[in-house]
């Protein structure tokens, strides 16, 4: 009975590969939005050669923001999946030959805990989390500012105009989660975790030409507007969006038990993710990756406390390199640090707080300055946005419940939330989910 189940979740998971939509990349939006020369308006300057020019514009929000795209993978590699593990541990008892419960609680939701779940047993869980991102490093993504500045500005004159841009920037992401583990030996576990991911993101810009170069003048940088004097407009709204649906990065795990003393238990693992998601279409991380971790955890009655610590090694992904030119780089690792405690409430009820820190090293910030635009003509006084290389914490905390509703069935409730600024930030992310033990 136990291996038909298994060959039928089996089954089931990869099944979903195939419901999947392949929309334009949608790591190239940000770069796509202006056109492949940057923010082009028009102009009836003439030059010497009797002809017009268009006036290209550039910025760092072309050439930068990409780096958002490894933010946004980042963020999603870095949230623990929900723990493979079941709620249910067992251990066996050789007074009576069978197994027995090994803990009263019901174990922690986006963390780990010491125990394994017993040689024979299996374990399925599955889990929908949602996150729709506020947040850049403390910056709103419903008012991300930018400046384009003229090619070649350093000349002055006419070329001293600029084009501020207002973005804002939409970006969610569905996640399902099917995970199954199985317990080798009474200590050691194996787990497959494969989630399948929803990505949708959209930009809508609205860019206003700032004349500090050339003043009055319209006819020299214009946006076409047939309902402006002339058909020479000073604002347009320049728009995006896209969506992409598949399987995400593949987790595999090895956990074991090393110690078991008393109500104390302290297991090790590796989790190894996969780069079976689609990079291009911001469904993975395109970069293989292993994470060691160990779990500490100890039962103190009615209360089960853990600690867990891991290091999250990443390797190369087009999203950290050139994604038109296929050239990769190196995607950011990750320290992981967390702490909390489970809480029987009754036999079938018991409540979970975690306290969850992130190190992200050497990664990609986004950081907003006052700009100053000035010529011949005036000056305005803008906001505008770079991108710096550095480390830096984020720290989220979790509250959840656990529900066993039936016999070896358990429904898990969780919203996990941000309690600093810094990265890509979710206020607060739902999990339903469900475990099941046999």
């Amino acid at each position: 009975m136990r291996t038909a189940v298994i060959a039928f979740c089996l089954t089931l998971l990869p099944a979903t590969t195939f419901a999947q939509t392949q929309p334009p990349n949608l790591a190239t939006l940000f770069e796509d939005i202006f056109g492949p020369n940057g923010l082009v308006v028009s102009s009836d300057d003439v030059l010497l050669d009797g002809s017009t020019h268009a006036a290209h514009f550039n910025s760092s929000f072309q050439s930068d923001f990409k780096l958002m795209d490894i933010a946004l993978t980042n963020q999603l590699t870095a949230v623990p999946v929900p723990s493979p593990a079941s709620g249910f541990t067992y251990k066996f008892d050789p007074a009576t030959g069978t197994f027995v419960r090994s803990t009263r609680s019901f174990g922690p939701i986006l963390t780990d805990r010491g125990e394994t779940i017993g040689r024979g047993r299996i374990a399925f869980g599955a889990t929908l989390q949602h996150f729709s991102f506020d947040e850049l490093d403390g910056v709103s993504l419903s008012n991300v500012p930018a400046v384009f500045r003229h090619d070649a500005y350093q000349t002055t004159g006419g070329r001293s105009d600029v084009i501020a841009t207002e973005n804002a920037i939409t970006a969610s992401v569905t996640q399902f989660t099917g995970a199954l583990t199985y317990g080798v030996t009474d200590r050691f576990d194996v787990s497959l975790a494969v989630p399948i991911v929803q990505t949708s993101l959209s930009l809508v810009s609205n860019a206003t030409i700032e004349r500090v170069g050339t003043g009055a003048d319209r006819g020299v940088h214009y946006f076409l507007d047939p309902t402006a004097p002339g058909g020479h407009g000073t604002t347009h709204q320049f728009f995006a969006s896209g969506q992409a649906s598949g399987v995400g990065d593949i987790l595999v795990r090895a956990k074991s038990n090393v110690l078991h003393e008393g109500g104390r238990s302290l297991a090790a693992g590796l989790d190894v993710r996969l780069p079976s998601g689609d990079e291009r279409n911001l469904l993975g991380s395109g970069a293989v990756g292993a994470r060691p971790f160990a779990a500490l955890s100890a039962a103190m009655g009615p209360a089960s406390p853990h600690v867990n610590l891991a290091y999250q090694w990443n390797g190369k992904t087009l999203l950290a390199g050139d994604v038109r030119e296929g050239v990769k780089g190196d995607m950011p690792d990750q320290f992981y640090v967390s702490a909390g405690s489970d809480f029987t409430l009754n036999p079938h009820m018991s409540v979970v707080f975690d306290a969850i820190a992130q190190r992200f090293l050497k990664s990609p910030r986004l950081v907003t300055f006052p700009f100053l635009a000035t010529g011949p003509a005036g000056s305005a006084a803008l906001e505008d946005l770079r991108f710096d290389t550095a480390s830096f914490w984020t720290s989220n905390g979790s509250f959840g419940l656990k529900a066993n509703i039936a016999r070896r069935l358990l429904v898990d409730f969780n919203l996990r939330f941000a309690l600093n600024h810094a990265g890509l930030t979710d206020r607060v992310t739902p999990l339903i989910g469900m475990e099941w033990g046999f």
